[in-house]
């Protein structure tokens, strides 16, 4: 097997193994008093750090869309608009942007992707339920799990070095 076979592998094999896990972290959320926070977020943010935009918006958008159809399918075209926006700009903002600092880029990706998911689901919610006040009473959760999921997501990604396990496995061998 070539070598760019081998790194197409790896690179599909990664996708569909985070697409998993934001199915998976979609199925279950943490309660707390009046909501819950779904753990799906640090999954798409990590996802997204490490990946291409495409592969971004396979775990971040088809994933979650799978995820609710599932689970709760209500909010599926909300989630896929949502999270794929929100995995292909963190993905674009963590391999374009300070290419010298990596870090940086990343919590700038997240933070971005952050605003994105929250907004994007409070304008969901008011067209899904037809109500604003629905989703003014559900914005706490949303910026909750969005901070959640961008500081799991970060730490996942640079304290526990996936990124550079990712990058590891991807570098070409002579």
């Amino acid at each position: 097997m070539n070598s760019n076979n081998k790194l197409t592998t790896i690179r599909i094999t990664t996708t569909a193994v985070f697409m998993a896990l934001n199915i998976a972290m979609s199925s279950f959320g943490i309660p707390v008093p009046g909501g819950h926070l779904y753990l799906c977020d640090a999954v798409i943010c990590l996802a997204s750090i490490i990946l291409g935009p495409l592969e971004a918006f396979v775990v971040g958008g088809i994933g979650s869309f799978l995820g609710d159809m599932i689970f709760y399918p209500l909010p599926m075209f909300v989630s896929l608009v949502t999270h794929g926006l929100q995995a292909v700009v963190i993905s674009l903002i963590s391999h374009k942007m300070l290419k010298e600092h990596p870090k940086i880029a990343s919590g700038i990706g997240v933070t971005i992707g952050a605003f994105i998911m929250v907004t994007g689901y409070t304008l969901g919610k008011i067209y899904v339920y037809s109500t604003l006040e629905y989703a003014i009473i559900k914005l706490p959760y949303e910026i909750a799990q969005a901070v959640l999921g961008a500081v799991l997501g970060m730490l996942l990604c640079w304290k526990l070095n996936i990124r550079s396990l990712y990058i590891r496995m991807t570098e070409e061998k002579d």
